[in-house]
């Protein structure tokens, strides 16, 4: 499988960024919060994601932007977990909620920790 975040696993969608927000479930690994919702559509993709960092953390855009950038490559490195242990397509927002500057290192173990959780969420009887 290619580890890529191509543009059709891009989340754009005005509706379904509020109805994630609006009727979505988190699970969350400090810093980091996952907010879901399955789509009702058939998609071409399984995953929808986007990324946020907050502005109330980060003034500056320059530091906004490296954490959005550092968020997206560990979702693409780790997307495979998401793949392969769900069964219908989901949009994901991906948060980064603190104003520590973790490493890259932190941040994608926290990450993979995260969709573990996510995954023992959606599913409870594999435990």
């Amino acid at each position: 499988m290619k580890n890529t975040y191509p543009k059709s696993e891009k989340l754009k969608s005005r509706n379904t960024i509020d109805i994630l927000f609006s009727e979505g479930k988190s699970v969350s690994k400090y810093p980091l919060r996952l907010v879901y919702t399955p789509l009702e559509s058939e998609q071409e993709t399984k995953i929808k994601m986007g990324v946020s960092v907050s502005k109330r953390y980060f003034k500056k855009a320059v530091d906004r932007n490296y954490f959005k950038r550092v968020l997206r490559e560990t979702y693409r490195l780790n997307k495979q977990l998401l793949l392969e242990n769900t069964d219908k397509p989901y949009a994901f927002m991906f948060l980064y909620q603190t104003k520590e500057r973790l490493t890259y290192q932190e941040i994608n173990e926290k990450t993979i920790l995260l969709f573990e959780k996510f995954i023992a969420t959606i599913n409870p009887a594999d435990q």
